[in-house]
Parts: C-alpha cells; structure tokens; sequence
C-alpha cells in the first residue's frame, strides 16, 4: 500500500470498501469515536464528585454522630437509605421548610455540594454546621455513606 502519504488519496475501493472515500470514513470513525467519548464522559460525570476511601469516611462520620445515626432519627434523619433518597423525605422527621422544598436527590454530587457548606446550599436549613471544607474527606464521608447502606445496620 506504501506509506500513509500515498494512501490518503486513494479511494476505498483499493481498500476493499466500495463506494466511500477514505476521508468520509475517516470523518465517520472519530464521529463514532467522539460520541463514545462523550457519552462516557456524561455518564460518568453525572452524579460524580471525587471518589473516596469508606475507611477514612467512617473515621470522619464519627463527626455527624453527634446529631446523626445510620439506623434512627436522632436531632438529624437517619442515614441509611440516604443516596437516592429526596431531601426532606424521611416519614415523621421534622425538617425545615428550605430542606423539604430543596428538591434535591441525594447523590455524589449533592452531597458534596451541601456538605461542603450547607447553609450556603440550602439556605434556611436547620442543619447548623459550617461543613467540610476539604474535598478528600467529603469524598470519604460519601464513600462511607454510600457503603453503610450495605451494612448490617441499614438492611434491619
């Protein structure tokens, strides 16, 4: 065939392919490649925040444990459940008013949005903590969480 310089003009009929050129399927490929890209990338990035170590976060839950608990309601809701769950939603808690009209879905993302600084994300919340100001142990934290729905503690 010779070297890439001599083929660029050729048909692709001297490729087997009858019918299309060379840069038509070359435009076809990286189309198909671009939208297999970007498609992972959507797919990943959707609820994505970065990922953490659930060991670490366990450590940094002892934190929440003061208002919090995976199980029971205690001054905050429970928990278990949490990721995929709405705000505000937890039967019989007595959320705010700004927390049951948030409209947020708990996730990866809006977990570390609120709890990198919640009264910012949810103004009016009764959540009155100033939040985790580093990434790595939001991500921790939400690593944790997101395990702990597998615990023995959660499937009860």
């Amino acid at each position: 065939m010779g070297d890439s310089a001599q083929c660029i003009g050729r048909s692709a009929r001297s490729f087997g392919i009858h019918g299309l050129s060379v840069a038509v399927l070359a435009r076809a490929l990286a189309a198909v490649a671009l939208a297999l890209v970007a498609g992972a990338a959507a797919a990943v990035s959707k609820d994505a925040a970065p990922h953490g170590e659930p060991k670490a976060g366990e450590a940094i839950y002892a934190r929440c444990l003061a208002c919090h608990a995976l199980a029971y309601d205690r001054t905050g809701p429970r928990h278990c459940g949490l990721i995929g769950r709405r705000a505000g939603s937890v039967k019989d808690f007595p959320y705010s008013a700004a927390m049951r009209r948030s409209k947020i879905v708990w996730g990866e993302k809006t977990l570390d949005r609120f709890l990198a600084n919640p009264l910012e994300a949810v103004p009016g919340t009764s959540m009155g903590y100033a939040g985790i100001k580093d990434s790595k142990e939001r991500a921790d934290l939400i690593a944790y969480l997101r395990q702990a729905d597998a615990s023995t503690q959660c499937r009860k």
